[in-house]
């Protein structure tokens, strides 16, 4: 299962090779039919992985990536535990990195505002579990940093 994350956080906007670039790379908003289109991406990445047999597991953490906790997300309309734990997973750490990454439309976030975020969609974008397990890697691997700091 792991493997399987690890390949889904890797993967989960391949479907993004089908996007047109200029709506990828928009510096401003996007219109409502742009969105639409974006909102294609896990669909068109589901069915790039789907037929790969050793990445077949993958494809629904693909394909769900984009759901939210409460059932406002796409491509379905999944919610809570309809959503597979790996993409729930996925979700949390891709917005983690969409939040503390430059995008064509705005600077990247610092790392505590992009927490302060997770922690209020947590119950509602995000599994509050997964954003509670999350959270407690970032706050490990902080102080691991400090202490290899000091060692250094």
């Amino acid at each position: 299962m792991i493997r399987h994350i690890e390949y889904a956080a890797l993967m989960h906007d391949i479907g993004k090779i089908g996007i047109d670039e200029t709506i990828l790379h928009k510096p401003g908003k996007l219109t409502p039919e742009e969105r639409e289109i974006i909102k294609k991406h896990p669909t068109i990445g589901n069915r790039i992985i789907a037929p790969v047999a050793f990445l077949s597991p993958v494809a629904p953490m693909v394909l769900y990536h984009q759901e939210w906790y409460n059932g406002q997300g796409y491509p379905e309309g999944l919610s809570g535990e309809e959503i597979p734990l790996g993409a729930r997973i996925v979700a949390c750490i891709d917005a983690f990195d969409a939040m503390t990454s430059d995008r064509p439309y705005r600077k990247a976030l610092s790392r505590e505002i992009a927490v302060e975020e997770l922690k209020k969609g947590a119950g509602t974008q995000f599994d509050p579990k997964v954003v509670e397990a999350f959270l407690e890697i970032l706050v490990k691997e902080k102080k691991r940093a400090v202490q290899e700091k000091n060692i250094l």
